[in-house]
């Protein structure tokens, strides 16, 4: 028994390799989606079944016991294919196996467009969640392999409601077929329009600022009448909190943005969301978002805790104003996720008391450090230093 996994290639059978038309004429037995099926080319007679659950495959390939049989896959068998899962089951039953790559979308889309692709970021979004934001802030142009809900226009709807409506967008559709369509624009042009389930696209990567080590000088920031966490307090905060790459990050009352910036610095392929109820502190946050390109960062204009009943849940929270509401607070964060991690700042020592008190009641092993900052400032030919409130932090841990 041989079974040779055959990549169709990108749309019309003129793109199949003469290795993948000898198998399909030699063949006895040829299975694949009713659309595969019909690029066939003529001189295949085999017995064609419509099937593309691999499990499914299996076992007609087993009933049938045929010599030899085909199995199609479009594009490219090695490129987001299902082949990789009929590929699992076929060695765990013991059945030997062959795959002949097909051309796939990827190679036609930067042919059409006459560019190398050896260094795009290839995504797919086919059938399959995908974060176009997070994609696109790595720094490379990215192509995506669409279909299923999220379409280009889903894609660029995503990156228009970061802030990211000029970044440039080309899509394909319907590559190599006789309506093929290739057209550029911008995300937010995109994000009105319709387009055939089969398309791809490219993205530009996403305008950014050189990544640093935690704690932003504070004058770094656009400013206005709203308090601010300061540089030193950040740099321990972003410690404590030990964001990691991938997460989802809230900071409650974000206030300028400037902890909402730096934790969407950190969670580079995750997500950080900035709760905050002051229209005037909100329009700051977006303004530094652009400044820093951090379009992983999206504000939640309204009060906490009733806002973040449309967040997803977190794996990291930052605390920094509450309005008395902080026991309410806590208790959302821990319905959405009990192994969320809880850094909350504090200058009074009432507030300091009961974050604790808070905390500890609901399981979390807790630890407080007292920061104490004084910076210099010149007086006459001398330099004073001026002391900053002192700030606690006082960081959670699920036990």
């Amino acid at each position: 028994m041989q079974v040779t996994i055959i990549g169709m290639g990108c749309g019309n059978n003129s793109l199949l390799t003469g290795e993948a038309r000898d198998a399909l004429r030699s063949a006895d037995l040829v299975i694949g989606a009713s659309r595969l099926l019909a690029l066939l080319p003529d001189d295949c007679s085999a017995k064609c079944i419509t099937e593309y659950r691999p499990d499914v495959i299996c076992d007609i390939i087993l009933e049938r016991n045929c010599e030899p049989s085909c199995v199609l896959y479009s594009g490219d068998s090695g490129f987001y294919s299902g082949a990789r899962g009929l590929l699992e089951l076929l060695r765990e039953r013991k059945i030997p196996a062959r795959v002949l790559p097909g051309i796939s979308s990827v190679q036609i889309f930067a042919a059409r467009l006459g560019q190398p692709w050896q260094s795009w970021r290839l995504v797919s979004a086919h059938g399959v969640s995908c974060d176009a934001v997070s994609e696109v802030l790595q720094g490379a142009p990215v192509f995506f392999l669409t279909g299923g809900k999220l379409t280009p226009r889903e894609l660029c709807q995503q990156l228009t409601a970061a802030g990211l409506g000029d970044l440039s967008v080309t899509v394909g559709e319907n590559l190599s077929y006789p309506d093929e369509n290739i057209q550029s624009g911008t995300a937010a042009q995109f994000a009105e329009q319709t387009f055939s389930p089969l398309s791809v696209m490219l993205c530009e990567p996403a305008p950014n600022t050189v990544r640093r080590t935690n704690g932003i000088a504070d004058d770094a920031f656009i400013r206005g009448n709203v308090p601010m966490t300061k540089q030193e307090v950040r740099a321990v905060l972003l410690g404590k909190l030990a964001v990691r790459p991938q997460e989802t990050v809230w900071d409650i009352g974000g206030g300028t943005g400037s902890v909402s910036v730096e934790l969407a610095l950190a969670a580079s392929r995750g997500h950080v969301y900035s709760v905050e109820c002051n229209p005037e502190a909100c329009d700051l946050i977006r303004r530094n978002r652009e400044k820093f390109g951090a379009w992983n960062l999206s504000v939640a204009e309204g009060s906490a805790p009733e806002v973040l009943e449309t967040l997803p849940p977190p794996d990291a929270v930052f605390i920094g104003g509450t309005k008395g509401k902080l026991e309410e607070i806590v208790d959302c964060v821990l319905q959405k996720n009990l192994s969320a991690r809880i850094c909350i700042s504090a200058i009074a020592i009432e507030t300091l008391g009961k974050a604790v008190a808070v905390l500890t009641t609901r399981g979390f092993r807790t630890e407080t450090v007292q920061i104490s900052v004084s910076r210099s400032k010149k007086a006459g030919s001398l330099h004073l230093l001026t002391a900053n409130n002192p700030v606690f932090l006082i960081t959670g841990v699920p036990q």
